[in-house]
């Protein structure tokens, strides 16, 4: 059988995607510091792609909000004014209770027990004092519970919010220097097996905004 060599735009694409998720996953996950800068050149020789997909990854990593370009076309993580910072708070507040809200009805014991399993990992790297491992297995945490409830936009939103916040939860994580895995996050398992819906709303909305008033206040 054959196969069509090919096209350059085709390969261009295929690296520009591979470069935006890359590097979209250690935003995220706070492997970058608010504020660091990024360039065409660093990115094309950290990914071994040429400007044109390093550029169209970073137009749209800028578009979601997980980097600002300043008037001189500097290109970094965003830095986070309390007033930003409060406003991103505000909005997990109200959509993660909600998308946990309608995961309820769909939270079977194998969903259960694979929370327990990434709040095990979260321990482990509170344990380790591993920031990066600790923001991603927190959201790994959160993102796992959010997809039973079966809500895409919602999820796509939220998604977009923790993007934005990558970097400043990392900046969290060594400002309070935490010492054990949240206990919210037992109260939110405690809550699915429990079925209670109100239970599960405040345990979801209490951790999401608690750690984030360190930073603002």
């Amino acid at each position: 059988m054959l196969r069509a060599t090919p096209r350059p735009s085709d390969l261009n694409l295929a690296a520009h995607d591979r470069v935006y998720r890359a590097l979209r996953q250690q935003i995220m996950h706070g492997e970058l510091d608010p504020g660091q800068a990024l360039t065409l050149r660093g990115l094309g020789k950290a990914y071994d792609v040429s400007m044109t997909p390093a550029r169209e990854a970073l137009r749209r990593l800028v578009a979601e909000g997980a980097l600002m370009i300043s008037s001189s076309g500097r290109v970094a993580t965003p830095e986070l004014s309390n007033e930003r910072i409060e406003e991103l708070a505000a909005l997990r507040a109200l959509i993660e209770p909600e998308l946990a809200s309608r995961a309820l009805p769909r939270a079977h014991m194998a969903l259960i027990e694979r929370l327990q399993s990434i709040n095990s990992a979260n321990a482990e790297a509170v344990a380790k004092h591993d920031a990066v491992a600790y923001v991603r297995t927190n959201l790994e945490f959160h993102r796992t519970l959010y997809l039973r409830a079966q809500a895409p936009a919602m999820l796509a939103v939220i998604e977009t919010v923790w993007l934005q916040l990558g970097p400043t939860m990392r900046a969290l994580y060594g400002k309070v220097q935490r010492q054990e895995p949240p206990r919210h996050h037992r109260l939110i398992i405690a809550a699915l097996k429990a079925g209670d819906e109100p239970g599960l709303r405040l345990a979801v909305r209490t951790d999401v905004t608690q750690g984030l008033r360190h930073l603002a206040g």
